[in-house]
């Protein structure tokens, strides 16, 4: 079922969005202090292009560093994938069968601000949607 909701889901907006993560990681790669937020930009790229079975955790330990990327990869280039998620979801909530892919891309928009400090892990069920998990303790 996720398969299908994938393949939907990049013929209606999966593709653009990747695209458009991709070209902020190659303008992120420009410079060599910037290298970090083009590899996020390559990793939300692939998230955004099959993001099903997919979830976002959310790192506990990720620090100060990790603050100060995330505020000034929304100056960089957050706010434009931001606004491109949330136009991806009213123009998908507008058809009927897109209404679920609209309320997804309109959560990925939250990722799209932040992107430093999370990870992508796979989902164990068999459709879920994007969300936002927290990374569980691991003992040792």
């Amino acid at each position: 079922m996720r398969t299908i909701g994938n393949v939907l889901w990049f013929v209606l907006v999966g593709w653009w969005l990747g695209l458009a993560y991709a070209v902020a990681g190659l303008l992120a790669c420009v410079l060599i202090i910037t290298i970090p937020f083009g590899i996020a930009a390559f990793r939300l790229a692939g998230y955004s292009v099959w993001p099903f079975g997919r979830h976002v955790v959310i790192r506990q330990n990720a620090g100060i560093a990790s603050l100060i990327g995330n505020v000034i990869w929304i100056v960089l280039f957050g706010w434009e994938l931001a606004l491109l998620h949330l136009f991806a979801g009213v123009l998908l909530i507008i058809t009927i069968i897109g209404i679920p892919f609209g309320i997804a891309s309109i959560k990925l928009s939250v990722l799209a601000l932040v992107p430093l400090g999370t990870r992508v892990v796979d989902s164990d069920g068999e459709w879920t949607t994007p969300r936002y998990g927290r990374e569980p303790a691991y003992q040792q």
